[in-house]
């Protein structure tokens, strides 16, 4: 029931809204109450009553035309207002939940992300919140005023006789202990159903972004039989939660069935006898229905419930996954940055039962310098990169800038100050210049387009079919490789950050594009304190300083002059990479 609780907190705020849609739901459900005591009175009073023929006539023309203008005139509008209400504030509350997960969502550190299939996220988000409003619909309004209509017609089967009520409501008991016996499991059930739901979409998200390998490597078939497993878990536990639920309507609806047959003979029997009237009998049996029917939506709305609770569980489990990077409580915000960073013994593992990737390694760095990572994949060139902006935190050491520790200042302030240029840019399926303004959402026009020449983007730009308002698809999918890169600079320049990371950012380009972004990328460096993280080295010969970095400590530091004298692991690098570009040239 923890999640019953912590869900009620979200609907705190609309709760006078509940209560106004409760109170018009009792008058929709409340009028219909009138038509079995109508017919009563009709059969007994009027039929069967003491009066001439024409006073019977003109008795039921009055009562009739009065129900016709409840039920006409007032129901109407009283029914629009209910269902409107109730769905208003369902959806506001999912508003609200949403709103509350994505700022959850922006917070949760990059280690998340790399063991988490989005799919999965984004079927929480949707799929598991949309259910959660079930519960402010069904359980918070449609139950009390099933439960509410149930009371009132048991109090007015009382006043036309009691016997008769009794018998009516006498297989209550057993209604209750079967909620009771099968709910349990059906929730259970309700939650490996929508696990197995999330692990398809996250399946087929996965597949879908990468549909050009699937096809590149004629993998069709496999992956056919790959997502048939996937499907065929879904529909296993699909049908298990079916079956239950069957087995629970079986039986609930069995129980309904019985009482209205129980009410028939008992009363039937009084009838023959004389005890009661056949109105009131009349009235009993519309009574069965209005006492029934709410209880039939009780035993759905249950089972409603129960997969609402199951959805809410699986939202508040998501929300509860902890953050890896916290702000302190007296964490403040990165004012000015001048650009000055030492790394100080740091070491660093991306999980606790992992190897260190980075070890003990220690660097200053100048302000305005601009330092090159190099060496082999896997030697720690980017992970050392990623702990600046505080993507991950240090397991020891301290990494500061201006002399304050990172971990001491808020983190989107840190960010804020920092400009990233990666090797595979994301960006998103809107326009060219939406995705510069990512760099500044407030920049103008005019800034944007000084960004896109700074970057040496703004010529094929123009060329584009909307120019600036051209969209580029899902992550850029419309833009060359080259093309990508510039804009990814181009929001870098806009932002204008004191602090730069270029994360292989021109590597897998042609030499064309290579050469406009390199010219960009140097633009963009100039005056900043630079991080350039490279495979090709001869893009970083102007380098202030390259650090060789293998198996996460530092091997080498210098310039290009020094180390190419000091003949050690990153000459033996350059010269291998220029012998690799002369066979290229030559085409051998």
């Amino acid at each position: 029931m923890g999640s019953i609780k912590r869900y009620i907190q979200f609907v705190k705020p609309y709760k006078w809204k509940i209560v106004i849609t409760i109170a018009i739901g009792i008058l929709k459900f409340g009028i219909p109450l009138l038509i079995p005591l109508l017919s009563k009175y009709v059969i007994d009073d009027i039929i069967n009553g003491d009066m001439s023929q024409d006073a019977k006539v003109e008795e039921l023309l009055w009562i009739m035309g009065g129900a016709l203008f409840v039920f006409l005139i007032i129901r109407p509008p009283v029914e629009y207002a209910r269902q409107y209400l109730a769905q208003w504030t369902g959806n506001t509350i999912l508003y609200d939940v949403r709103g509350k997960l994505f700022d959850h969502i922006q917070r949760l550190s990059l280690r998340f992300y790399s063991k988490t299939k989005t799919g999965e996220i984004i079927s929480r988000v949707i799929h598991d919140v949309e259910q959660t409003k079930n519960f402010v619909i069904t359980g918070l309004m449609n139950i009390w005023l099933d439960m509410i209509t149930i009371v009132i017609a048991i109090i007015i089967m009382l006043t036309l006789n009691v016997s008769l009520t009794i018998v009516s409501i006498a297989l209550f008991p057993l209604y209750g202990f079967a909620i009771k016996y099968f709910y349990k499991r059906l929730r259970d059930l309700t939650k490996d159903r929508s696990q197995a739901l999330a692990e398809v979409q996250g399946h087929l998200h996965e597949r879908v972004q990468g549909m050009p390998v699937i096809r590149s490597f004629a993998l069709e078939d496999y992956e056919q039989n790959q997502f048939n497993d996937q499907n065929a878990n879904f529909l296993d536990k699909a049908l298990k939660h079916t079956s239950w639920n069957a087995k629970t309507f079986s039986v609930t609806s069995t129980i309904t069935d019985l009482a209205p047959i129980l009410v028939i003979t008992f009363a039937g029997y009084q009838v023959i006898n004389g005890n009661v009237e056949v109105g009131t009998m009349v009235a009993f049996i519309g009574y069965m229905d209005r006492v029934y029917a709410p209880l039939r939506r009780l035993v759905n709305s249950s089972t409603v419930l129960t997969q609402s609770i199951a959805s809410m569980d699986r939202v508040f489990e998501f929300m509860d996954e902890e953050y890896d990077i916290k702000d302190k409580e007296n964490a403040k915000k990165l004012e000015r940055v001048d650009g000055a960073i030492s790394f100080d013994n740091i070491s660093f593992r991306y999980d606790e039962d992992e190897n260190l990737v980075l070890k003990n390694l220690s660097l200053e760095v100048k302000k305005g310098e601009t330092i090159a990572l190099v060496g082999m994949s896997g030697g720690g060139k980017s992970t050392l990169v990623s702990l600046i902006p505080r993507f991950y935190d240090v397991e020891q050491g301290s990494i500061r800038i201006d002399g304050t520790d990172i971990r001491d200042v808020q983190a989107q302030s840190l960010r804020d100050k920092i400009g990233m240029v990666l090797q595979d840019n994301i960006l998103f399926s809107e326009s060219v210049r939406m995705n510069i303004k990512m760099g500044n959402p407030y920049a103008t026009d005019e800034e944007v387009v000084e960004a896109a020449k700074a970057a040496n983007a703004h010529d094929f730009i123009m060329e584009l079919p909307h120019g600036y308002d051209t969209l580029v698809g899902e992550r850029g999918v419309k833009l060359s490789g080259g093309q990508k890169q510039r804009v990814a600079i181009a929001r870098v320049f806009l932002k204008n950050p004191p602090l730069l990371i270029l994360d292989e950012a021109t590597s897998a380009l042609d030499l064309e594009s290579e050469h406009l972004i390199q010219e960009a990328l140097e633009k963009l460096a100039n005056n900043r304190t630079t991080f350039i993280v490279a495979h090709r080295l001869s893009t970083i010969t102007h380098a202030n300083r390259i650090v060789l970095i293998e198996d996460g400590v530092i091997k080498e530091a210098g310039s290009h002059s020094e180390l190419m004298k000091k003949q050690g692991g990153y000459y033996n690098l350059y010269q291998v990479q220029q012998l690799d570009g002369e066979k290229e040239y030559l085409g051998t």
